[in-house]
């Protein structure tokens, strides 16, 4: 439990740099430049992804040694995918309903209703964020059996494995390196 928790904090940290990364440009282009939320919001989204990526993989989750690399960026681009999905319905609905000309005449409104959807987009996709990388980017395997040994639970450490080895994010990350290419690993 300390050491989720202990996750979780570090999560925490990466996600606030990489949220004031994100809000700041989202905030420079519609301020600023007039733009229109949404393309303003996937623009700052995808530019605070690639900090958030780099920080999360080398900060908060451990490598899994039963994936492949190129399987870590297919699931982290795909859960972002769906993330930015996420972000951009919840920017735009902010905004919606909105009178087409109020945009120029009403621009604080405009900019305070998108900040507030922005916050509320935030905390959505983080938690999508965390429990998706979770579990399928984290090596969870290697923690479960320490610990394991440390409290001598019901289960047998050969129960254990074998609930490793049916687990879906297992039977995925071994897909993964039965499936990269020669001369990758």
């Amino acid at each position: 439990m300390k050491k989720l928790i202990e996750q979780i904090l570090k999560f925490g940290v990466v996600g606030i740099i990489a949220f004031f990364i994100d809000w700041g440009i989202l905030n420079l282009l519609v301020g600023l430049f007039h733009m229109h939320n949404v393309v303003a919001a996937t623009i700052s989204f995808t530019i605070s992804l690639i900090f958030n990526y780099c920080a999360s993989m080398k900060y908060v989750f451990k490598h899994r040694p039963d994936m492949a690399r190129w399987m870590e960026v297919v699931i982290f681009v795909i859960s972002a995918v769906i993330g930015l999905l996420m972000n951009d319905f919840i920017v735009w609905l902010s905004t919606y309903g909105m009178n087409r000309d109020a945009y120029v005449s009403q621009h604080i409104e405009y900019l305070i209703r998108t900040n507030v959807g922005k916050l509320i987009a935030t905390a959505i996709v983080m938690v999508w964020n965390f429990i998706i990388r979770k579990w399928l980017l984290d090596d969870t395997h290697t923690p479960l059996m320490m610990q394991f040994r440390r409290a001598g639970a019901e289960l047998t450490e050969e129960e254990i494995e074998l609930k490793w080895e049916e687990s879906f994010s297992h039977k995925l990350g071994m897909w993964s390196i039965e499936h990269t290419p020669k001369g990758w690993h």
